[in-house]
């Protein structure tokens, strides 16, 4: 972990963010930087030892966070499906946000497998080409994603700034994530959609994966930026999880095809592995554990 640094980070009441923050907030002087609509999400990072500072990313003021950061760490995303909310939170922002902090001494931008082209089960390179895989859940998601990148990279040889973006996919624990709400929805005995392209297979990574890297990341980080996929080393058919976590709860997990969900994102973790290792926490025990944290 790292130590003794002066870390900021977007969105620290996220689903990935939250327990990162606090992670970090161990050992370390941590700012976060939200809009803290909900008090009990601030009260427990200032428990934590978290400098909470509001702010709206979209409106880019960022006069009132420090500016003499070891490292930022933009974990935030909005998903207002508003075409200028999005493109200048998710991306303006980001830009405006290094712009501040430029003497940092690097960058963590997470990115999203979602900014591939649709390519079934073919394994992603980060050299793969870009495309619009999200736009059939979310319209703004892939475009927004893909333009906070372009603005990343465009930030990090302007000012000089070591960077790493790291493409996510499927990250999930004891917080949350995408194999959760199939959880509920096993539960409640709804079906799960599932693409017609199937099996739909991705790499769910665990939080407890995500917080291990993150030195490890900004470490990789250069100019121009460092782009690596970020996700577990074993790749899973979302149908397997949902089966499986169907087993932990004794409920049967059914499914329902539809064009209307979003395919498989399958990639390759070759680049990850050579920059901070193989993930760790195999995918039953990490779903074993979101199973008993959220029982």
């Amino acid at each position: 972990m790292l130590n003794d640094a002066r870390i900021l980070i977007t969105g620290p009441t996220g689903q990935v963010a939250l327990p990162t923050t606090l992670a970090l907030a161990e050992h370390n002087e941590v700012f976060g930087l939200a809009r803290f609509s909900d008090p009990a999400a601030r009260a427990q990072l200032e428990a934590a030892g978290v400098t909470c500072i509001e702010a709206n990313l979209a409106a880019g003021d960022f006069s009132q966070v420090p500016a003499d950061v070891d490292y930022v760490l933009n974990l935030a995303v909005v998903k207002s499906n508003k075409w200028a909310v999005d493109l200048a939170a998710n991306a303006e922002a980001v830009g405006l946000l290094m712009q501040h902090c430029q003497g940092m001494k690097a960058m963590l931008h997470c990115s999203s497998t979602g900014v591939y082209e649709p390519a079934g089960r073919h394994e992603l390179a980060e050299t793969d080409a870009l495309g619009d895989n999200h736009r059939v859940m979310m319209e703004t998601y892939s475009i927004s994603k893909i333009a906070a990148e372009v603005v990343v990279r465009t930030a990090a040889r302007m000012f000089d700034i070591p960077t790493t973006i790291a493409r996510l996919n499927v990250p999930y624990g004891d917080n949350g994530g995408w194999p959760a709400f199939h959880l509920m929805m096993i539960e409640a005995g709804q079906p799960v959609p599932v693409h017609p392209d199937r099996p739909n297979r991705f790499n769910p990574i665990h939080e407890e994966d995500i917080i291990r890297m993150i030195p490890g990341l900004l470490d990789a980080a250069t100019v121009p930026a460092t782009i690596v996929n970020w996700g577990g080393v074993e790749a899973v058919d979302l149908e397997q999880w949902c089966e499986f976590l169907g087993e932990l709860v004794g409920k049967e997990a059914t499914f329902v095809e539809t064009a209307g969900t979003i395919g498989g994102v399958t990639i390759n973790t070759t680049k990850m592995v050579e920059l901070v290792g193989p993930t760790q926490v195999d995918w039953r025990d990490g779903l074993r554990r979101m199973v008993a944290a959220r029982g």
